[in-house]
């Protein structure tokens, strides 16, 4: 009888251990699919901010950008002149990025491996024969290229090829995109010009002629102001006061003029209220 009870109970037992071993089986699997699910939602939070992350860096605005060109290596760099940067197109979204580099060395690049170049040669980017000037005054015919861009502030593949027929594999990048700063037309020669003038400021009122009257001499340009109004009394352009030319009629001025096609701050002093005024202005004069 002890020998038949014990085997009853030792079956209960290995029932019972079986239930239990069932339960924690399944308690397992339902934490492991947890972790699954929370380690998927991880991954997918992480590949949507790094998707956003590189569609901002992708993001400038239309328009014409100075910008840094950076490599790994001495071998592909911007020409001295250029003080390690190039131009940033943007246009309709799409980013074509210029630079000249050192010489005419390189000859053909790639967007890509060195291994993969030879096999797609439809897509080498060929060169431009760009013109650079130097600091002291001299000037090169070297090699630029137009990059293709899809995102700046980021690290992509280019191949070189330089004038032995070999590929080199590089990494660059453009980076630190700054609007470029229109450049001032350059001083005409020394001789008598007309120019248009454009005056901002002041209440709105005020004018001066356009044309006007433009002077170079000595590669320094002067320009004839008429205003509006008899009633100012003196300029100041630069930190220095500039009285009238004339006694009769409007106010008339011989003011210096730093560059073409950039605002030049001036103040003028007006006499027409009760008590005398300087009113800020900014004077445009662009070349007929």
């Amino acid at each position: 009888m002890r020998c038949k009870q014990f085997l009853t109970l030792s079956a209960a037992t290995l029932i019972l251990a079986a239930a239990l071993t069932g339960c924690g089986a399944s308690s397992s699997t339902a934490s492991s699919a947890a972790a699954s699910e929370a380690a998927s939602s991880a991954a997918s939070s992480v590949a949507a901010t790094s998707e956003a992350a590189s569609e901002a860096a992708a993001t400038l605005p239309d328009g014409i950008y100075t910008a840094d060109f950076e490599t790994d290596s001495s071998m592909v760099h911007t020409n001295e002149a250029c003080d390690g940067k190039g131009t940033l197109t943007v246009k309709d979204g799409q980013m074509t990025f210029h630079v000249s580099l050192a010489s005419k060395k390189i000859v053909n690049l790639y967007l890509g491996s060195a291994a993969d170049a030879d096999a797609n040669k439809a897509d080498w980017l060929l060169p431009t024969t760009d013109t650079v000037t130097y600091s002291d005054g001299t000037t090169e015919e070297v090699y630029g290229y137009d990059i293709p861009l899809t995102a700046v502030d980021e690290d992509f593949a280019l191949a070189i090829l330089g004038t032995k027929g070999k590929w080199y594999d590089h990494t660059v990048s453009v980076r630190n995109a700054e609007p470029k700063a229109e450049e001032a037309a350059e001083t005409p020669a020394d001789g008598e010009y007309s120019v248009n003038v454009v005056l901002e400021g002041g209440s709105g009122r005020a004018s001066v002629d356009s044309p006007a009257a433009l002077t170079v001499a000595d590669g320094r340009m002067t320009a004839g102001i008429v205003w509006s109004s008899p009633n100012y009394d003196y300029m100041i352009v630069d930190g220095e006061k500039y009285l009238p030319t004339n006694t009769e009629g409007n106010s008339t001025f011989e003011i210096p003029v730093a560059a073409l096609g950039t605002p030049l701050s001036v103040v003028a002093d007006t006499v027409a209220m009760s008590t005398p005024h300087e009113i800020e202005y900014t004077l445009t004069f662009t070349l007929n």
